[in-house]
C-alpha cells in the first residue's frame, strides 16, 4: 500500500486522515462481503431448487383432452387431421363414427396395424392449435405419404425390427363389417373391396411439441409444426427411457414440462432410439 504524507499537515493530521480512509474502507469492504454472500446464498438456492426439480417451468396444459386423445393422431404438412385406431376397439370406433365419405381410410397387409383416417374438411385441428388453417381442395399427395408413414410406424412391423411395410389407401364405401360367405370378421377387422392404393413414404419420424400437446409424427410434419424435435428410429430401448430422454429435452430447449404418459403413450410399441444430432431448434 503506498502512503502519502502531505507536508502541509502534521503527523497526528496524517494519521487521522488516514484512519478515516481506512475505516470507510473497511466499511466498504463488509458491504461487499454482504452482496457477495448474499449472491452465493441466492444461486445455491436456485442450485438446490434445480435439483430437487423445483424450478419452475411452463407446464404443458392437457386438462382440455379433445375426443381423439384416446386414439394416435397428427397433423400433416399442410394441416390435414388424421387419426388411427390404437388397438381393435379404437379401430373400430374410427371407422365406424369418425369416417366420413370425403375422407381416405389406411391400412396394411400386415394383421396388428392401425386403420388411419385422413378426416376432409375437418376443423378438429383448431383443438390443438387455434392458428392452423383449415386446409381446402383435395387432399395433398404429401399428406397421402405421410399418413402412410404413420400407419407403418404403429404397425406390427415396427416392433419386429421391419424397415418397410406396404400400406395401401382405399374410399370408405371400400370399407365393410360384411365378412364374405363363411367367414367372420373379429374386432377392429375390417373387409376391404375393389382396387387398393399404395403409397411410398419415408420412414422418418420425430416427436416435438404443437400448440397444447406433444405430437409423434413422420418428421416432415413435426419439422413443419413443432418449434423443438426428436427425431426417433427403431431400436430396442424401452419406450418409459425415451420417454424421460425426450421430456428432458423439450424441458431444456423449450422450457415447457410435458407430461411423462403423454411421452409414452404416442410412441411406438416396441421401443425406439434417439437420433440426438437431429435436436433442432426452430
Amino acid at each position: 500500500m503506498k502512503i502519502t504524507f502531505d507536508f502541509n499537515k502534521s503527523i497526528d493530521e496524517n494519521a487521522s486522515e488516514y484512519f478515516t480512509k481506512s475505516k470507510k474502507s473497511k466499511k466498504k469492504l463488509v458491504g461487499a462481503k454482504e452482496t457477495l454472500q448474499k449472491f452465493e446464498e441466492k444461486n445455491k438456492e436456485e442450485f438446490e431448487k434445480e435439483v430437487k426439480g423445483e424450478v419452475k417451468f411452463t407446464k404443458l396444459d392437457t386438462s382440455k383432452k379433445p375426443w381423439f386423445e384416446k386414439f394416435h393422431w397428427f397433423i400433416s404438412s399442410d394441416n390435414y387431421f388424421i387419426v388411427a385406431g390404437r388397438d381393435a376397439t379404437t379401430n373400430e370406433i374410427v371407422i365406424k363414427k369418425h369416417t366420413s365419405s370425403k375422407d381416405l381410410v389406411f391400412h396394411t397387409d400386415m394383421a396388428g396395424s392401425p386403420f388411419a383416417v385422413i378426416k376432409k374438411d375437418s376443423k378438429d385441428i383448431k383443438l390443438i392449435n387455434e392458428e392452423l388453417e383449415v386446409p381446402t381442395g383435395e387432399i395433398s399427395e404429401k399428406t397421402i405419404e405421410e399418413t402412410a408413414a404413420f400407419v407403418a410406424m404403429y404397425a406390427k412391423s415396427w416392433k419386429l425390427g421391419l424397415s418397410d411395410i406396404k400400406v395401401f389407401y382405399v374410399n370408405p364405401d371400400q370399407v365393410s363389417k360384411e365378412a364374405n360367405s363363411g367367414e367372420y370378421l373379429a374386432k377392429g377387422s375390417f373387409m376391404i373391396r375393389g382396387k387398393t392404393n399404395y403409397s411410398e413414404y419415408h420412414s422418418e419420424y420425430g416427436v416435438g411439441i404443437i400448440g397444447n400437446a406433444v405430437m409423434c409424427a413422420p418428421l416432415s410434419a413435426v419439422k413443419v409444426h413443432c418449434k423443438t424435435f426428436v427425431q426417433i428410429l427403431q431400436g430396442n430401448e424401452k419406450t418409459s427411457v425415451i420417454a424421460k430422454k425426450i421430456k428432458s429435452i423439450l424441458r431444456e430447449k423449450e422450457n415447457i414440462d410435458v407430461d411423462l404418459d403423454s411421452i409414452v403413450k404416442i410412441l411406438p410399441a416396441g421401443g425406439c432410439e434417439i437420433k440426438k444430432e437431429r435436436v433442432k431448434k426452430y
